[in-house]
């Protein structure tokens, strides 16, 4: 596959699907998809290490066929694959191993699991709160070896929620929290002063309606002290119970980028995310 400059490959990765596209900045279509596969529904995590062997297989199989030799290759996962949280530096802390070991602590304290089998990111800050990223170890070992053996160039390999927040928060009006809707799971950015105080992914019923909406960004505020917003401006396809007015005292919802699913499925809209389309 001839590959004309401006051009990358980026792949999604979901528990249940895999996606691999072409993105071009100056010419022919912005984004094509040029394959998906969608995992059976009996695999395990894919986060774990058995899951992380199937996944393997997954992206074999999606990459038959294609010539993918020199290109270079970004990786969106879905926010259920990774973990994002605050972290507060400790008083006097002066050395990168201080807020590394803080991180790792505040990451077993809220998510029970071993921190040894996840790889920390974060934009370290010994002086004041900062968030970090945690992707599985496993996973990321495949990516790595995948790329090896296909003769692939990985640029990044980023959490969905990254993708929407550092190409949404500048056009963010005051007041108003940030969310990102993908496949039943909505991952909210509470924000106050425009400064992100917490993200928290939520699962999202049948029929979830601004009412829901309203009670869940209700309650996250009352969990974090702050003060629930009268907006919440959201990226991603909504339900059309959103897309309605919101009644008196209800959140109101805003759409950020409407109209850009381009009719691809989750999976390739996953995949897409922060692409230059």
């Amino acid at each position: 596959m001839r590959r004309f400059p401006g051009q990358a490959l980026r792949l999604g990765i979901s528990a249940t699907a895999v996606s691999l596209l072409r993105t071009s900045r100056w010419r022919g279509d912005k984004v094509a998809v040029l394959a998906e596969y969608v995992l059976p529904e009996s695999e395990p995590n894919i986060a774990s290490a058995a899951g992380a062997t199937i996944l393997a297989q997954a992206l074999r199989t999606l990459l038959e066929g294609q010539d993918v030799a020199g290109w270079p290759v970004g990786v969106v996962l879905a926010d259920e694959l990774c973990r994002l949280w605050q972290v507060n530096p400790p008083p006097g802390a002066a050395r990168l191993a201080d807020i590394e070991a803080a991180a790792a602590l505040r990451f077993h304290s809220l998510y029970g699991e071993p921190p040894a089998a996840w790889a920390f990111s974060a934009d370290w800050d010994a002086r004041q709160p900062f968030y970090a990223a945690a992707l599985p170890r496993a996973l990321l070992a495949v990516l790595h070896a995948l790329a090896d053996d296909k003769g692939m160039h990985l640029v990044e390999i980023v959490p969905h929620f990254v993708t929407g927040w550092n190409r949404w928060h500048g056009a963010l009006r005051a007041g108003s929290w940030f969310g990102q809707w993908h496949d039943r799971m909505l991952t909210l950015a509470a924000i106050e002063d425009r400064t992100l105080r917490a993200v928290r992914a939520v699962a999202v019923p049948q029929g979830a309606d601004h009412y829901w909406l309203t009670q869940t960004v209700g309650r996250e505020a009352l969990l974090l002290g702050l003060t629930a917003p009268e907006q919440v401006q959201l990226c991603g396809a909504l339900p059309a119970a959103l897309a309605k007015p919101a009644q008196a005292g209800q959140v109101a919802c805003t759409q950020l980028g409407a109209g850009q699913d381009r009719g691809m499925s989750l999976v390739s809209l996953l995949a897409a995310a922060g692409s230059p389309a």
